[in-house]
């Protein structure tokens, strides 16, 4: 199935009457503006989801910043942006669908099919010329049931084992997986036996996703192949969806780890690896790794 919708795709889908939910997700870590842009211009229609309450649970330490919802709630907000069974779904934002993408991921999770991410978001729709509207969107309530579990993913337990026989792939930014900075959670590092792949790689300057053939190069360079089992983590699962939905483009699946580093680093029994490499002496297994202590950052 498809996984991205370009502007003009949707302009004529909407310019035909075809219904289609729209779904603006702008949020960036660390700051609170994505309503007040969305009041000020979104695509006609759209409705805001805010991320931190609707496409995440309260955060805990045992299970991340963002722990996914439970199933029930995640149906409450979907019925409340008007999704009814069989609609079609676009999500966007403003910042090369690195937010949107949690949306498509856990629509395409709970059992969603046409789920699509808008390729450059609201840049891509502006760059056209379409129009925009301002102010509040409250559609009519839908009545869409959805499941759960239908899009992989692996738990803390099997993320430390993972590099055994897969690859688990780091969608943070490389100083953050080398671990030299770490702004927000509580050690820095990575997984031991990760490989660093920075979800900015995944776009173009213009915020979209690059072509599925560089796309597919881009993860052949880190070892993937068809018969790859693959993960993928970042700081709180938020712009691993994105990682997944690139994957996907290339023609490869993956698994998320939903609690992704905020999770592991919060568990003191968990080893911290440091370094460009995926195992902190540069070897190929586990043998020498150690715990790297690091410092208590607030989130």
């Amino acid at each position: 199935m498809a996984t991205l919708m370009t502007a003009p795709e949707l302009h004529q889908r909407l310019e035909a009457g075809e219904r289609t939910i729209l779904l603006d997700v702008r949020w960036v870590l660390g700051r609170t503006d994505g309503h007040a842009g969305y009041l000020e211009a979104h695509l006609p229609g759209a409705v805001f989801v805010d991320l931190p309450t609707e496409l995440a649970d309260h955060a805990t330490p045992g299970r991340g910043r963002h722990p996914l919802p439970p199933p029930d709630r995640f149906q409450q907000s979907a019925r409340r942006w008007g999704i009814n069974d069989g609609d079609t779904v676009v999500a966007y934002d403003d910042s090369g669908s690195m937010a949107a993408a949690r949306a498509w991921w856990m629509l395409r999770n709970a059992g969603m099919d046409s789920v699509y991410l808008l390729d450059g978001g609201l840049s891509a729709w502006r760059s056209h010329g379409y129009h925009v509207e301002a102010g509040e969107v409250g559609p009519a309530v839908g009545s869409v049931s959805l499941g759960d579990g239908l899009m992989p993913s692996i738990t803390e337990q099997e993320a430390a084992q993972w590099s055994r026989d897969g690859l688990l792939l780091d969608a943070r930014a490389g100083e953050r997986y080398k671990g030299e900075v770490e702004p927000i959670d509580p050690r820095a590092g990575h997984i031991p036996g990760a490989l660093s792949a920075p979800t900015t790689e995944n776009v173009s300057e213009a915020g979209t996703f690059l072509p599925g053939g560089e796309l597919r190069r881009r993860f052949e360079a880190l070892g993937l192949d068809a018969s790859s089992k693959v993960a993928v983590y970042c700081g709180s699962g938020v712009t691993a969806s994105h990682e997944i939905a690139a994957l996907e483009i290339a023609g490869f699946s993956a698994a998320l780890f939903p609690g992704s580093f905020s999770q592991w680093s919060n568990n003191a029994a968990n080893v911290v690896a440091v370094g460009d490499a995926p195992f902190e002496d540069g070897t190929d297994g586990p043998s020498s790794m150690s715990r790297a202590d690091g410092s208590s950052v607030e989130a």
